[in-house]
């Protein structure tokens, strides 16, 4: 059972399914408006959060930010009717790819068969909407391109395009009274690719990025709300791992070799996984 988590004063959050791969959802709660932070991955997901929000006397979310055009992210969209929707421009136009799409068992194997939908992707919307297949792609109310900031009434929320090799559209979301940055599934792989990837240049112009937030607390959609020192672990990793990588394109065994010396760490099997995104992506132009 998805229960409502409060992180801060102004900060709640309802925990990810990994099954159904339903990721966080974040509502920020000024004195003018709630925002909520993604749709959902159906209208179930977002009928339950709105639910959620209700139980605890939450003022309904009248904005919801969208972080990246990927289905989990927006198909809750559909049930969020009475909300005006944000998402950056290259959000919008990826959106816009999926609205000729239909998503009965055939036509997912089809995409999943030419890699434009991902296999564990088709196999949660046939878990989350079983037979029927109710989903109705909506498009965001309103775009922006690099960064748009909201006044919600005591707090503010800065929406900043950031891109990545998960989804070149993706946006984090920056609460600075809270110091809560919600990183959507910026830092993650690039799943669509033929082998799933990261590159170096790619990954570190990004951490580069993410450092100039003042946050103490960090949302991974499809993980948990962490603590500055936490991310910085996982970023410190990440961030050696692409240097590395940029000294021994492709060559898996020396990045983990010079990894290892640098700090005089084993390479655990998270590392190890790394290892292989960076290998698989060192060859590729950021």
């Amino acid at each position: 059972m998805q229960t409502l988590k409060q992180h801060s004063d102004r900060f709640w959050y309802m925990d990810p399914v990994a099954e159904t791969d339903r990721p966080i959802l974040g509502a920020v709660v000024g004195d003018t408006h709630t925002l909520m932070i993604d749709a959902g991955n159906s209208e179930a997901h977002a009928t339950l959060f709105l639910d959620v929000l209700a139980e605890r006397g939450i003022k309904r979310p009248s904005l919801v930010a969208l972080t990246h055009w990927h289905w989990d992210h927006i198909f809750g969209l559909s049930a969020l009717t009475d909300t005006v929707s944000i998402a950056s421009t290259a959000t919008k136009a990826g959106i816009e790819r999926l609205l000729p799409y239909a998503w009965d068992d055939a036509s997912l194997a089809e995409r999943v068969e030419d890699g434009r939908e991902i296999a564990f992707c088709a196999e949660a919307i046939q878990l989350e909407y079983g037979e029927e297949r109710s989903m109705r792609v909506v498009l965001p109310t309103m775009t922006f391109d690099d960064s748009l900031t909201l006044d919600l009434g005591g707090v503010h929320v800065m929406l900043k395009h950031v891109g990545g090799d998960h989804a070149a559209d993706a946006v984090v979301v920056y609460v600075p009274e809270e110091k809560v940055l919600f990183l959507g599934d910026a830092l993650y792989a690039n799943l669509y690719a033929p082998s799933w990837r990261m590159t170096p240049t790619r990954t570190l112009r990004l951490l580069e990025i993410l450092d100039q937030f003042e946050a103490e607390a960090y949302v991974w959609s499809h993980g948990s709300v962490v603590t500055r020192l936490d991310y910085e672990k996982d970023r410190d990793i990440l961030r050696d791992l692409a240097r590395i990588t940029l000294d021994f394109p492709g060559n898996k065994e020396a990045i983990t070799a010079q990894y290892e010396r640098l700090t005089g760490r084993d390479a655990d099997e998270e590392v190890q996984e790394l290892v292989s995104f960076f290998v698989n992506g060192s060859g590729e132009e950021a």
